[in-house]
């Protein structure tokens, strides 16, 4: 697992954990593309923002970095299991992939991308 992917989740962690917006967009590049749960593609960290707004509060996230790989200088891609838990909805596991790519402000998310998974079933 790259350094640069670890730093990133850890960061994406926080600002979600916090209900922190304004954070979460911060960790994006300016027209980074981004993928959540809505049907749509969108692009930029107002988009982000908007997104993540309506995050409902007490919600927290359990992330497992699970494979990365550096594709060139400065720009590293990755997968991770995250479950969402907490507040009034149920838990919500997905697979992330994300593409970080580094500027002069550090390490930012330039596409990122989430799958639902399947529940899981318990003995």
């Amino acid at each position: 697992m790259t350094d640069a992917l670890e730093e990133v989740l850890a960061r994406w962690k926080h600002a979600f954990d916090s209900h922190r917006p304004d954070e979460m967009a911060d960790l994006f590049t300016q027209d980074a593309l981004f993928q959540g749960f809505g049907p749509s593609v969108t692009t930029g960290r107002d988009a982000v923002r908007s997104y993540y707004r309506a995050v409902a509060d007490g919600r927290r996230a359990d992330v497992v970095p699970l494979h990365s790989y550096t594709i060139g200088p400065g720009v590293t891609c990755g997968f991770a299991d995250v479950t969402v838990t907490g507040g009034a909805r149920p838990e919500v596991r997905m697979r992330m992939s994300l593409v970080v790519q580094r500027d002069d402000e550090g390490w930012k998310i330039r596409q990122y991308h989430v799958s639902r998974l399947p529940a899981q079933t318990r003995d």
